[in-house]
């Protein structure tokens, strides 16, 4: 039992399918026939009655469609900018629903029951929500206390949650005496067979109301907003969850309240890359500087920070700065922060800049330049096979050996 509400949806909407096609509509579809579809769909794919291994994935794709499109707003954004423009809308998670919480999320389109079974228990647990929060590195690093708004159900003002116009009353169902179901008995010749249904009259609740709440119509809940402090420990990685007790939606005929969980979101730093509790920086040093040496002040969380960099310093070379990483959630010890330095090449270069490197060049003693030596000495020998004969001696001599 899962909702979602916050500032992105998860998941990639690279792999969701269109929601027209999923309930088999057009997209001028009236929202009478969008109704009637997603009821066919979800008659048709409840694993209940369909035992294909798919038809639960397909069941609560098509009430993700359901939600969307049966809503005027979120209607109108996908339409205009397809599922990212769904993004910050308030969605139920339906994949980490049960199928009976995805019946009782649209109860005025089931009556809130299928195939004789009751959706929710009395007294039951209530649904448990989710909200996005979003944090930088920075805040990683030493904790954050976030400001949170989201959307929950919950109980009507009007009403007090019973979901009876104030003056009037919730009654016990007189065709089912309040128990929510009823006994139905057919007679097959020296047969008789006895099937309990749900109740027609109360569809399972037990009782009736004479006349609904006009707010919440006879649901006993509204959508109200919530605003809350969420502490963020430090050291905390992305997609963790925090979960608040309690906070959550109420439970049927006020059951306990669900639990709101707090996805955390990382935002991409334009500097460092995470490595678990290490950071990676990527430094960009001029070939001068590579091969003059000098120092150089590189980006931490904190500030910046200098760096020596050694004469002859490589393409590639990594320096470490300590305790200038991300603490550790569980021990606390704070990592490191890895300083890669890539030696960038100018593009364009001046009259006076390129005849001071041609002299340079003509100046330059390859026996200097182990690296590039080494490999076209290895060059040479493959091509000419001087070093196959040499290395064929080394190998027959350790053996005579």
């Amino acid at each position: 039992m899962l909702e979602k509400r916050g500032a992105t949806m998860n998941g990639s909407v690279a792999n969701k399918r269109d929601y027209y096609e999923v309930l088999g509509v057009a997209r001028t579809a009236a929202p009478e026939e969008i109704k009637r579809a997603y009821r066919q769909a979800a008659l048709k794919y409840h694993p209940d009655r369909n035992k294909s291994p798919d038809a639960e994935g397909l069941f609560k794709e098509a009430a993700e469609a359901y939600e969307v499109l049966s809503d005027p707003e979120k209607r109108a954004r996908y339409d205009r900018y397809g599922h990212a423009g769904l993004q910050g809308a308030s969605m139920h998670d339906f994949s980490g629903m049960g199928i009976d919480d995805i019946f009782s999320v649209f109860s005025d389109l089931f009556g809130e029951a299928f195939g004789g079974g009751r959706v929710r228990t009395r007294g039951g647990r209530g649904v448990d929500i989710q909200a996005l929060v979003e944090i930088d590195l920075r805040d990683v690093a030493t904790g954050v206390e976030k400001t949170l708004r989201f959307e929950r159900a919950d109980y009507c003002d009007r009403c007090g949650g019973n979901g009876a116009e104030p003056g009037s009353k919730r009654r016990t169902c007189r065709t089912c005496g309040g128990y929510g179901q009823v006994e139905r008995q057919t007679s097959m010749g020296f047969f008789v067979t006895r099937t309990v249904t749900e109740c027609p009259t109360c569809q399972g609740r037990g009782d009736t109301i004479e006349k609904p709440c006009r707010d919440c119509e006879g649901t006993g809940r509204v959508m109200k907003e919530r605003v809350l402090n969420v502490k963020i420990p430090p050291g905390i990685h992305d997609g963790q969850t925090i979960r608040i007790r309690g906070e959550g939606e109420p439970g049927p005929s006020g059951g306990s309240r669900g639990d709101l969980r707090c996805v955390v979101q990382i935002r991409r730093s334009q500097f460092f890359q995470r490595d678990g509790d290490h950071l990676v920086c990527v430094l960009p040093i001029s070939f001068t500087q590579a091969a003059l040496g000098g120092q150089v002040d590189v980006p931490t969380l904190t500030g910046t920070a200098p760096i020596r960099v050694p004469p002859g310093t490589q393409h590639g070379t990594v320096f470490r700065l300590p305790g200038k990483g991300l603490p550790n959630l569980q021990t606390g010890r704070v990592g490191d922060e890895m300083v890669q330095v890539v030696i960038e090449i100018p593009r364009k270069l001046n009259r006076e800049q390129e005849e001071l490197l041609r002299k340079f060049a003509a100046t330059e003693d390859k026996q200097v330049l182990p690296e590039s030596k080494g490999f076209f000495d290895r060059v040479k020998e493959y091509f000419t096979g001087e070093g196959a004969s040499d290395q064929e001696e080394r190998s027959s001599g350790s053996g005579a050996a």
